[in-house]
């Protein structure tokens, strides 16, 4: 990167923080006044509440999903981060497990203008395929599609059959979920022997796992509007684009950092945590830590944005757009009746993502093939995945109880 546009960049980003640094203050104090654990967190950190509300927020220590899932744990249910009075109208569980609190209000995940900006508005029958069972994720678009006037089927994950018909059947103009998962129900469809004349849907938001270059060509000649964005359980919306590669607008209601790994500080230039403020007192997650790396750019307009989801911070990895964390596998892996050893293989086939537990067995359990049953059975209950489960003889020393990543991304 050339000095100049170094200059240009960093300034941009600065503009960015600036323009937002009211609206920060102004949730810093009512969070401090309405939540005492925020108010605590600031003490503990040194810091003054009148310190963070005039600008100095990057100096609080950024909160991570192991921080607010120690509090919640020590005070049930939200860690005592949640406004007395606060209207909440969903509860949902995230891996940990972390409890994330919806509120009574309008969009509260704020998805909206990421809908907008792929053309998803009134007179559109969206097709949501997101979970909705315990996961955030379906609820959170329902909310956005019902803000920008749209209807929607509650599609959920899995029965592709019934949902290729559905779009066929209902006339349905636009998809939210995974971008495999859309792949998946394009094939679905022609297998069926579907009216292609009744292939409706033009346009899709998708997010959760990357989307290449190569899977967003092939949706291409099925759905010609295909956007990324970019949000998380605790947050929700944080970025999306608006027109193929273009990088991630920040969202509105929340300011987002890309903060050194090290010291926490935002950086301008070069790879870092994305780093958010929620501007909703309420629930004040302030300089809350998401585990995603990402950068900023520099969009056509000038403005800036994020480079993607580029990476993880911690060791938990993203599959079938939710997070397998090794600490919840080991819980229910470890000391499973019949498995002496394990571990879990991730691979990309055909642009979607394959889980598969390898399991050494052990002398006791009953049979090989009830073994395999009971460890499908705990891996669907325990971790919510659905895994291919099989039987090796050994397995390599450094990689039994971990997560292997062997999906490549081109």
């Amino acid at each position: 990167m050339s000095v100049d546009r170094s200059r240009t960049l960093t300034a941009t980003v600065e503009a960015y923080a600036a323009e937002l640094a009211p609206a920060v203050g102004d949730v810093v104090r009512r969070a401090a006044s309405a939540v005492p654990a925020f108010a605590q967190r600031v003490k503990a950190a040194g810091l003054s509440v009148d310190q963070l509300a005039s600008g100095e927020v990057a100096g609080l220590p950024v909160l991570t999903k192991d921080d607010v899932l120690a509090q919640q744990q020590t005070e049930p249910p939200f860690g005592g981060m949640l406004a007395e009075g606060a209207a909440v109208r969903r509860v949902f569980q995230s891996p940990g497990p972390i409890y994330e609190p919806e509120l009574d209000i309008v969009d509260p995940w704020r998805w909206a203008p990421a809908l907008t900006a792929a053309g998803i508005g009134a007179g559109d029958v969206v097709l949501n395929c997101f979970g909705y069972h315990l996961s955030p994720a379906g609820a959170m678009f329902e909310e956005g599609c019902r803000a920008v006037g749209a209807a929607v089927v509650p599609g959920g994950i899995g029965n592709q059959d019934l949902q290729a018909r559905a779009i066929a059947d209902l006339g349905v103009t636009a998809y939210v979920g995974l971008p495999s998962y859309l792949k998946a129900l394009v094939d679905r469809f022609d297998e069926l022997g579907l009216d292609a004349d009744r292939w409706r849907l033009d346009k899709a938001l998708v997010t959760a796992e990357p989307l290449p270059d190569s899977l967003r060509s092939l949706l291409q000649k099925r759905v010609p509007t295909v956007l990324m964005s970019y949000g998380t359980a605790e947050v929700g919306l944080i970025g999306y684009e608006t027109s193929p590669g273009s990088g991630l607008v920040p969202a509105p209601g929340v300011l987002v950092e890309v903060c050194d790994l090290s010291s926490g500080g935002p950086v301008a230039e070069g790879e870092g945590q994305v780093v958010v403020t929620l501007l909703r007192p309420e629930y004040p997650l302030i300089r809350f830590g998401t585990g995603d790396l990402s950068a900023w750019t520099a969009g056509a307009d000038g403005s800036a944005r994020l480079a993607g989801v580029l990476g993880r911070v911690g060791e938990a990895v993203k599959v079938k757009g939710m997070f397998l964390h090794p600490r919840q596998a080991a819980s229910v892996m470890n000391g499973l009746e019949g498995v002496s050893a394990w571990r879990f293989v991730i691979d990309r086939v055909d642009h979607k993502d394959e889980l598969a537990c390898e399991i050494v067995l052990g002398t006791a359990g009953g049979t090989p093939e009830e073994v395999v049953e009971r460890v499908r059975s705990a891996v669907r209950s325990g971790l919510r995945f659905a895994a291919e489960v099989r039987t090796v003889e050994a397995l390599p020393d450094d990689e039994a109880g971990r997560i292997v990543d062997a999906r490549r991304w081109d």
